[in-house]
Order: structure tokens, then sequence, then C-alpha cells
């Protein structure tokens, strides 16, 4: 029986157990995909190195603003760059116009990016865990309350498996618990709607990117960003890698019942066709492009995630303040961050409250 069984391999649950291994606590960790990462991913070209990698999910990061965050990836030996803003942005307001420059926008503090992508972060958290303690492919279903320990009810390829823990802490998204795990007895209803009606971040997003031999638009004089009301990208970044390929990405504007009903082939073309409209002809013909369309991931998406929330939620509650539940079952991901839901930071934030509360515990 593991003290703590973590569920969901994202940031959230492989910062958790990077710090319980620090502790020298007990747990286990439960990932339903085949890989960890979560809303991490990256993509490159057919044989490049890992330092050749480009964001699919969440890119950037502020660490003046999320020093939390910051410590981690100086613990972990990563390294960091900013994100690229110098020249010129496009706003293109009909795709029978020519696009307008305009003078770029300079974020401040700097948006930073990590050599290697997020991936480079979910890499490097894995390298710090014990191997055996995570299992991938593992679908956790129930989770029912026995005496002082909490039955764990999993599936996997052609397996269903039970195993046992103190307590259960989920990394993964609020609405993904209250649809996908089956808790005897029930949560309170309130929380469980609570859960239910928080947004997941990146959910109905999707991003394009396109690869190139050499970033020729900034001989332009142009930043690579770009604002567009056409589409099919409504928001356009310069994702090239110092010393590296040189890229484009993009978020789709189309909402997701759109995008679900096109053809990728065809949301492809329509994309290399923008990028030609505000670059120039080399846009067209990228070396390799990627379409990654996370409201088409159940394992991310649900039902009530079609349309994108304006702004990032707030946190619902991450415990239930009374009941059989109160102190056995707790949410970690960075939608139950106060501080930074659903970015990258909150993930760490999130997980970090659980962790300092256990080891508060253990003391006593």
């Amino acid at each position: 029986m593991a003290r703590i069984a973590i569920i969901g391999a994202g940031l959230a649950g492989l910062y958790a157990a990077y710090r319980l291994e620090q502790l020298g606590i007990d747990y286990v960790l439960l990932e339903a995909r085949a890989a960890p990462g979560g809303r991490i991913a990256s993509a490159g070209r057919p044989g490049a190195g890992a330092a050749d990698r480009f964001d699919l999910g969440p890119t950037w990061f502020w660490p003046a603003l999320q020093p939390q965050l910051e410590r981690l990836i100086e613990d972990l030996g990563l390294h960091r760059f900013a994100q690229h803003e110098d020249g010129a942005m496009l706003v293109e307001r009909s795709a029978h116009r020519a696009p307008e420059r305009m003078r770029g926008y300079a974020s401040e503090p700097a948006a930073q990016r990590l050599f290697g992508g997020m991936q480079s972060l979910v890499d490097a958290l894995c390298a710090h865990l014990d191997p055996p303690r995570m299992l991938l492919g593992r679908r956790v279903r129930t989770l029912q309350l026995a005496g002082e320990q909490i039955d764990i009810g999993s599936e996997g390829p052609g397996a269903r498996d039970t195993m046992n823990a103190d307590e259960v802490w989920l990394a993964l998204p609020p609405r993904l618990v209250a649809r996908d795990l089956e808790c005897v007895p029930a949560l309170p209803a309130t929380l469980r709607r609570q859960w239910a009606a928080t947004p997941t971040w990146m959910a109905p997003h999707a991003k394009y990117v396109a690869l190139y031999e050499r970033p020729f638009w900034r001989e332009q004089g142009l930043s690579g960003e770009a604002r567009s009301l056409p589409g099919p990208l409504g928001e356009i970044h310069d994702a090239s890698l110092p010393d590296g390929s040189a890229a484009l990405f993009g978020f789709f504007a189309l909402p997701a019942q759109l995008r679900r009903s096109a053809p990728e082939a065809q949301l492809r073309s329509a994309c290399r066709e923008q990028l030609a409209r505000l670059f120039g002809p080399p846009a067209s013909a990228p070396s390799a492009d990627f379409i990654k369309d996370w409201a088409l991931e159940p394992l991310t998406a649900t039902d009530a995630d079609g349309e994108a929330p304006q702004a990032h939620a707030d946190s619902p509650l991450a415990t239930a303040a009374e009941g059989p539940w109160q102190g056995r079952l707790r949410g970690i991901a960075s939608e139950w961050s106060a501080q930074f839901p659903g970015y990258l930071a909150g993930a760490v934030d999130a997980a970090e409250r659980a962790v300092s509360a256990l080891a508060a515990r253990e003391r006593r």
C-alpha cells in the first residue's frame, strides 16, 4: 500500500512525485497515457534531437512573476531564452487586403521558453523518479474508501487492477475528475458540481506549428507575430530556436466544433495559405508542420470544453471540507492553484501546497 497515490503524470503529478521522492515519502504515480507529460507535448523533424523540439501545448513562463517555477527549472539544470519579439507585428483584417505592419508588442516581463521545449521539464523530472513507481497506461476509474485505505481501481490494456493508498492526489483537471472518476461514497454534490464547472485550460485550443530552414520573416523586419481576423489562425508567434530550426506557430481562431468538421489536410492547407499571405511565398512550403487539437484529446477535454474561456478561471476548492473524503482526496492540477490557475506555474504551486501540507502532518 502506498502512502500517496498520484493520478496523472502531467507537470503537477510529476512535480509532486519529485518532491515526495526528495522527502522519502512513499508514493505511486498512475498515468492513463502511454507517456508522461499530460498537456505538455512537443514535435520536431523526424530524427531531430531533443534540443530541436517545438511546443504543441504550453510554451511560455515568466520567471519574475513565477519564481517557484523558475527555481525548479534552475534546480533541474534547464536553460531558458526570451521569446523573440524584435520587429514589426502584422495585422490581417481581411484575406483580400494586404496585412498592415504595426509596432510590435513587447511583453514586460519578457516571456521565456525552454531549450528543448517544455518537454525538457518533463524529461528532467522523470529522470529524478524511481521508474517502478510510475505506472503508465493505467486509467483510474474508481476510488473507494475501505476503512483506513482507499481502493484504487484502474484499467490498462486488457487488464483491470486494484491498489491501495492512504491518500489520493488528483493531478488531472477538475472536469475530468467529475466526468470520469466514480467515488464511493460519492463526493459532496456541491464539490463535484464546482469541479465540473471549472474550465480546463488548453482543452478548447488547437495549435499549428510550421518549421523552416531559416526565419526569413526577420529579414523583412518582422517579429513573426501577427493577429488575423480571417484566420484560420487568430494569433501567430515566432517559435524559432536560438541557433536551431526556424518556426512559426499559431492558435486556431476556429472553434472546436468547426475544426472537428474539417479534415486535417484542409486545415493544414488553410494555415499554409494564411502564412503565405502574411509572410510571403516561402511560408507556404514549410519543411514540416504539425497540428495539435487538444479538443480531440479525451484525456484532456470534455464536451463542456467546446468554447475557450476569456480568462483563466478562478480555482475551485481542492478538497472536501467535511465528510468521509476530507483529508483523503486532494486536487493538485494547475486549475486548483489559487495563484496561477491554468498556467504551468499553477501546477507547481498546487502540487507544492499538497506536499507542504503533508510534510507538516508527517512532522507532528
